[in-house]
């Protein structure tokens, strides 16, 4: 078995796991620009200490070359106690937010990871004007 065949995908506006990719479809080669990545915009993921998301992951494969990982988002308080589960007194949401410069035109790809159900995909292509 590979990696792949592990990844789970779909419309995230009727499944809570997909990543979520906001980026503008264009940019400008050399200029700063802002990529947010979250999972269930649309429809609310469970946060809780027996289900949440784990991490986010972004990468950017340009049109000919290597995958190169852009943002790496660990998200460890689910609200575990010793009072018990859900009971601890921090929470972290699965969103992260990164300012990113490309030279050349390509696709963002995001993966996230939920405790129970695995791997899940998502890509944005995103154009570069010289």
């Amino acid at each position: 078995m590979k990696i792949g065949e592990l990844l789970r995908s779909g419309d995230w506006k009727s499944e809570k796991h997909v990543p979520v990719i906001k980026a503008p479809d264009q940019v400008k080669a050399g200029e700063r620009f802002t990529v947010s990545v979250c999972v269930g915009e649309d429809i609310p993921h469970p946060n809780t200490t027996e289900h949440h998301i784990r991490w986010i992951k972004l990468f950017f494969q340009p049109q000919d070359g290597f995958t190169y990982e852009v943002a790496d988002w660990q998200f460890t308080a689910h609200g575990e106690s010793v009072k018990g589960a859900n009971a601890g007194p921090a929470i972290t949401e699965p969103f992260g937010q990164v300012d990113v410069i490309l030279k050349e035109s390509g696709t963002l790809l995001a993966l996230s990871y939920c405790n129970i159900h695995g791997l899940w995909e998502n890509a944005r292509p995103i154009t570069v004007e010289q």
